[in-house]
């Protein structure tokens, strides 16, 4: 058994294996995309033996790291692992059911998403994001607050140029939005207002400057921050890097230090 079981996990860690997953997934969200084509109709009976043939490949593939651990809550204590498995699980929805097909076919989507758990640099990335999320939260209600007052002041200035843009707050708030993204605001949005109040430019490039430029930075700044702390704490994890490097030298530095205390406090004693 425990033979098995190191033969398993060499497999498991195997390059060669790891990069055939990956060419699986990639083949994978190929077949769910060429299923969208009309022209493939006429090839539905092949695709859908691939399908099943990719299905049971994720069930084998999910087994074989689920056999390889010492202890089977061991493969479950790590969030991806757990998330590799509800995908497969998820993926054996036989898809040929009329009342379970959109659902099977939604499922399947997902199996793409089994490419962040198998690259560690794109785990890394997802890391830094969720990690974020929670921080950019305050920067997006700020950016609720300063919509909601130029929305107000919008709606209760500009209402006579366009009701269909400044008609209410939320419409208002809706043309602020396409403010924000730069679609066709100057055309659509500000020269109209400015031919009957030529100062509205005050109004839309302060908003234009506090959301485009202030709140942006914030964000990329809270994601660069948080990215930079997730490379560190990989390279330390992995052992490579600048990071890993420097907790190295801070333990050999550690180490000589209680060396130089030891030599000091027998020569005290002498």
């Amino acid at each position: 058994m425990v033979i098995w079981r190191e033969r398993l996990e060499a497999l498991r860690a195997n390059k060669w294996f790891e990069a055939f997953v990956i060419f699986v997934i990639v083949m994978s969200a190929l077949l769910i995309g060429a299923r969208t084509y009309d022209e493939t109709s006429r090839y539905e009976q092949m695709l859908r033996w691939l399908d099943h043939g990719i299905t049971l490949f994720f069930l084998a593939e999910i087994l074989i790291r689920m056999a390889a651990e010492r202890r089977l809550r061991d493969f479950f204590r790590n969030g991806w692992n757990v998330f590799d498995f509800v995908i497969v699980v998820a993926s054996l929805i036989p898809i040929d059911d009329s009342e379970m097909v959109l659902l099977a076919r939604l499922l399947r989507v997902f199996r793409v998403l089994r490419l962040v758990s198998l690259i560690p640099e794109l785990r890394v990335l997802m890391g830094a994001l969720l990690k974020a999320i929670p921080r950019m939260g305050y920067v997006v209600l700020l950016m609720f607050i300063i919509f909601y007052i130029y929305g107000a002041v919008g709606s209760f200035l500009f209402h006579e140029v366009d009701a269909g843009l400044w008609g209410n707050i939320s419409i208002a708030m809706l043309t602020l939005f396409q403010v924000a993204t730069f679609e066709s605001w100057a055309t659509a949005v500000l020269y109209p207002t400015m031919e009957h109040y030529p100062w509205a430019w005050i109004y839309f490039l302060s908003f234009i400057f506090l959301n485009a430029f202030v709140f942006l930075n914030m964000m990329i700044g809270i994601v660069l921050e948080v990215m930079q702390k997730e490379n560190a704490q990989f390279e330390l994890e992995t052992g490579t890097g600048e990071a890993a490097e420097m907790a190295a030298l801070r333990r050999e530095v550690s180490g000589l230090t209680e060396q130089l205390s030891r030599i000091e406090q027998k020569l005290d004693r002498r």
